[in-house]
This record gives C-alpha cells, structure tokens and sequence, in this order.
C-alpha cells in the first residue's frame, strides 16, 4: 500500500467524509498565501492554496487541479517527499473534513489567481502572526519551516488534529 493510500485509509477509518488536499507553494523560503472571496465559506481570510477532493480522483491529481484553478499554475507537480500535515476540520456544509497539505517547490512567482480568491501575497513563515491566516494553516507553514530546516519533527505529519475552521 503506498503512503497516499494509506492516508486515504486512515481518513476512511476516521469517518472523514470530504478530504481536502493544500499545497505550501514556496519559493526562496517564502510561501504563497491567498485571501478568499467575501462571499465565500471563511471570506476574506488568508489561507493556503486548497480544494476538495473529488469521487474518483487521487490526491495528487485533485491537488494538481487546485493549483491550476486557483494560481493558474499548469506545470508537471514535484511534492517534496517527507512532509505532508494534516488537520481535521468541521466544513462550511457540516462535514468531517480532512485536509493534507503537501509541499511543492515554485521555481518561478507567476500567479493567476481564480475568482475564488481577491489577493496573494508571499510570506516568511516566521510573519504568518502578521497575517489572518487560521492557526491550522499557520502550523501547517511553521511545520514545513521546520521540516525544511532539517528537523523532521513535524506536528500533525502522521495523524491529523481536529480542529475547528475557526481555530
């Protein structure tokens, strides 16, 4: 069983009923966040790069498919091995949600973004407090620093937190 499948698993056995795949998009130890739309569920929050996973689709493929609907970014994706973090959420519909975030490296800064979201910026990790991210996806950035910098401790890595969207 390779290692997605067995987080798919994992989420199955929990009762998850939406799985949600994120990206730490970075580049010269910078991340990409983006805000959403108002009018969507959590409006006007930075979060991310992020998206539901849909029947029949495998993570890295439904990940694929976010990055290019959300930044415009259709380019062959390379996942970091080694990290990838989780966190359990309640979403916008009721449901178990699942999100696992994976790292993929921006050889360049072009953004599109889609109508889902009004703004990006690029941060260091260590500014995520000067932002309006949620504390889940601030620790999932803090982890991947750390995960980068070499020490492999990273929190919610091997079994999601159940969190709320709110924090």
């Amino acid at each position: 069983m390779t290692h997605l499948q067995q987080l798919v698993d994992d989420a199955d056995r929990d009762g998850i009923d939406k799985l949600v795949v994120g990206a730490v998009v970075h580049s010269s130890g910078r991340v990409l966040i983006l805000r959403r739309s108002a009018g969507d569920f959590m409006g006007g929050i930075e979060e991310l790069p992020s998206g539901g996973v849909e029947p029949g689709e495998g993570l890295l493929q439904a990940l694929s498919r976010e990055l290019a609907e959300e930044i415009g970014w259709c380019r062959p994706l390379t996942i970091e091995p080694g990290f990838v973090a989780g966190f359990d959420y309640t979403s916008g519909s009721g449901r178990a949600a699942r999100q696992l975030t994976f790292a993929v490296a921006a050889p360049d800064r072009a953004v599109t973004l889609s109508g889902e979201h009004t703004g990006h910026r690029w941060i260091d990790p260590a500014d995520v407090h000067d932002s309006d991210l949620t504390p889940e996806s601030a620790q999932t950035i803090h982890a991947w620093a750390r995960h980068s910098a070499g020490n492999d401790d990273v929190p919610g890595s091997s079994k999601p937190q159940r969190m709320s969207p709110e924090g």
